[in-house]
């Protein structure tokens, strides 16, 4: 599998008159082509920063980002690099610049110099794509705030970017909203093949992911399967990240003498472990 993007000894400093922070530093790190990575971390550990430094909003104060291929310091590619990796922000009413949902769907292409026809049809397709296409003439802000971060999801997708960077995406919107976003993302990635980079530091987000990366401090202190990360209590406890509610729920069954498999991560690998046990057990 290919790279998207690439991480050499990436440092990155926020400074003041009076201290210089080092926010991330020395990290090396590949983002695949087509993957669902995960980036988690304890507030403050530097994930929010990578994500940024991602498609050009930082730069790099040591190291260098490639965007398929495509030095992030060099001005001249930074529009294309920003078509190619899109953003959703944290705060969804921050992202809407049209008083209709298709309007700020276009909004990008259009700044892409899109004809007219093609723009049409990438908003039907992108509203389709996330489940908005009935709202495609509702105002903004009679959105929940779900339904505005699916419209901003909407907007990259008509911009036909290959990777998208989730920046805490969930956290400031209500759990029905956080199920919506959680089923685009999966629906953009597996049946669209669009690269995603998901900073959360919900650990029930990242079981959904085919990689967790962990930070710590502005490095990095693991990456792997979701199943290999949340395998490591002693990685857990040394980051102050905790398990997912079903990979809790699935130990303290075990603990009780129910037989689950360790890679019990997710409501629905939960579910069907419940099954398959119970029917052992004659229960079912």
């Amino acid at each position: 599998m290919d790279t998207i993007i690439q991480l050499r000894n990436v440092s990155f400093a926020y400074e003041t008159e009076e201290e210089k922070n080092l926010a991330v530093q020395g990290v090396d790190l590949d983002v695949r082509r087509g993957e669902f990575l995960a980036v988690v971390g304890h507030n403050g550990s530097g994930k929010s920063t990578l994500a940024k430094l991602f498609n050009a909003i930082l730069l790099p104060t040591e190291g260098h980002v490639l965007v398929e291929g495509m030095d992030t310091s060099d001005e001249e590619k930074v529009y294309e690099i920003r078509r190619r990796v899109g953003m959703v922000f944290q705060n969804p009413d921050n992202q809407i610049v049209a008083t209709i949902v298709e309007d700020d769907v276009a909004f990008g292409p259009e700044n892409l110099g899109v004809p007219p026809a093609e723009i049409r049809a990438r908003v039907d397709e992108a509203l389709r794509a996330v489940g908005m296409y009935e709202y495609r003439l509702y105002e903004p802000h009679k959105l929940s705030g779900g339904q505005k971060q699916r419209v901003a999801v909407a907007g990259i997708i008509a911009m036909r970017t290959d990777c998208v960077i989730f920046d805490e995406s969930t956290a400031m919107i209500d759990p029905k909203g956080r199920r919506e976003v959680l089923e685009t993302v999966r629906k953009l990635n597996r049946e669209l093949g669009i690269t995603v980079v998901f900073i959360t530091h919900f650990m029930e987000e990242a079981a959904l992911a085919d990689r967790v990366v962990v930070m710590d401090s502005g490095t990095i202190a693991a990456e792997g399967t979701p199943a290999q990360i949340f395998a490591d209590t002693a990685l857990l406890q040394r980051t102050g990240l905790e398990l997912p509610p079903a990979a809790q729920l699935a130990r303290t069954l075990r603990e009780h003498g129910v037989e689950l498999p360790d890679e019990t991560l997710t409501p629905e690998q939960c579910a069907d472990a419940l099954f398959r046990a119970a029917q052992k057990a004659g229960v079912v």
